[in-house]
């Protein structure tokens, strides 16, 4: 096992691998700017829709009529305030771009691993709390509330049904380039070493 963990960080990126590195952070520096998730609502009296959008930093979207809509059912207000991340995810993606362009700069092939390690479990922690906090929201419902209904979950990716209401979820432009600025990482600290030169 030790053998292996050694040849992995062993040695320097290529060219195609610095490239790779670079790209990626350039990627995930644009997804800064992109909606990363969304949430849209349909129902009969809302045709053109209602949607919580949520980017990086902040939630944007109809997120008053939805609100105004969840006190009849006993769900939480939905607030800015109340996600402490938006406060923290910039600050870690920017660390990550640094180190995604360092890594380009040195080449070294540990940088590489440590870089595309740390963006790897940055998002599955988002996408854990993402979870979470649909489950909280749907799950922690006021009892006193004007409708009953059944705790509920909506999916990250998918389509849910709630009274007359079609819940439809999944990831934006954002959360793509977050993914595929995951995968370059990964594929270059794999893949794209430098030959090492032979000993005469």
């Amino acid at each position: 096992m030790m053998n292996i963990m050694k040849k992995l960080l062993k040695g320097n990126l290529n060219s195609i691998g610095r490239i790779m590195f670079g790209a990626a952070g350039l990627v995930l520096l644009a997804s800064l700017f992109l909606p990363w998730w969304h949430l849209d609502l349909v129902a009969p009296q809302y045709p053109e829709g209602l949607s919580v959008i949520v980017y990086a930093d902040k939630l944007d979207g109809r997120i008053d009529i939805i609100n105004n809509i969840n006190h009849y059912i006993g769900m939480k207000w939905i607030s800015e305030e109340d996600f402490p991340e938006f406060q923290v995810i910039p600050i870690a993606a920017y660390v990550i771009i640094g180190l995604a362009v360092i890594t380009a700069l040195v080449k070294k092939r540990w940088l590489a691993w440590l870089s595309a390690g740390l963006a790897s479990v940055g998002g599955m922690i988002g996408v854990y709390d993402l979870w979470r906090w649909l489950r909280d929201y749907g799950t922690q419902l006021d009892p006193r509330a004007a409708i009953k209904i059944d705790p509920f979950t909506p999916p990250i990716i998918g389509t849910n049904k709630l009274a007359n209401f079609i819940t439809h979820t999944g990831f934006n432009s954002g959360g793509y380039l977050l993914g595929l600025s995951i995968i370059l990482m990964l594929l270059a600290a794999w893949r794209f070493k430098e030959h090492e030169k032979q000993k005469e």
